[in-house]
């Protein structure tokens, strides 16, 4: 199963896609995973065991709570989707159990990919003058991947703000695993396009 728009796909094309979609589509002791930090997944033995590769990305991309504060809208409306390439509807709610498209533009078609929220946390701590704020999602049936992406903001105690993305992935359709080194650049390249989007929507 697979999910191809000739054009941008519309609401009703993403609507369709969530409703086929299915459930999700790698293992459920892994659901979750990505809530921990980066250097706990780096030392999962279970997720290599089961194929699964790593990508983190951490960027330092200002500093305050004011920059927080937007950063962590930036995230609520899918700011960091905010790409000519790929974009998720903006008034999808981050939500736990909440299933959304990602719309992504290949060399000719437009591939839609379905996931659900897993899980949603927001952490403040006054005394430390440290908060953060985190959602999580898994891949579901019909997605060329299967796993898990966590995307976060962060104002660490040095007054400093983090955007980060881990995610952990292997192949789940017979063109992903042919084309998986594509496939993994192609994550770093939205990475890094994800991250200029954050940027530019702190510097507005």
């Amino acid at each position: 199963m697979l999910f191809l728009s000739w054009t941008r796909p519309s609401p009703q094309e993403q609507k369709a896609c969530i409703m086929k979609s299915g459930i999700f589509n790698y293992d459920s002791k892994h659901r979750g995973a990505t809530a921990k930090p980066a250097t706990s997944l780096q030392e999962d033995r279970e997720l290599s065991k089961d194929g699964f590769l790593l990508n983190h990305t951490r960027v330092l991309v200002g500093s305050g709570l004011e920059t927080f504060e937007k950063g962590k809208t930036a995230l609520q409306s899918w700011r960091h989707f905010g790409l000519d390439w790929a974009f998720v509807d903006p008034k999808t709610p981050i939500q736990s159990g909440v299933k959304f498209c990602v719309c992504v533009k290949e060399i000719l078609p437009w591939v839609m990919m379905p996931l659900q929220v897993v899980y949603v946390n927001e952490n403040r701590n006054t005394k430390m003058a440290v908060s953060s704020f985190a959602f999580g999602s898994g891949t579901l049936q019909g997605h060329l991947l299967g796993g898990e992406e966590r995307f976060s903001i962060e104002l660490d105690d040095n007054n400093q703000v983090w955007y980060e993305i881990l995610s952990f992935s292997k192949p789940a359709h017979f063109l992903s695993l042919i084309g998986y080194p594509y496939v993994r650049l192609r994550q770093k390249y939205f990475a890094h396009h994800s991250t200029e989007a954050i940027k530019k929507h702190l510097s507005a």
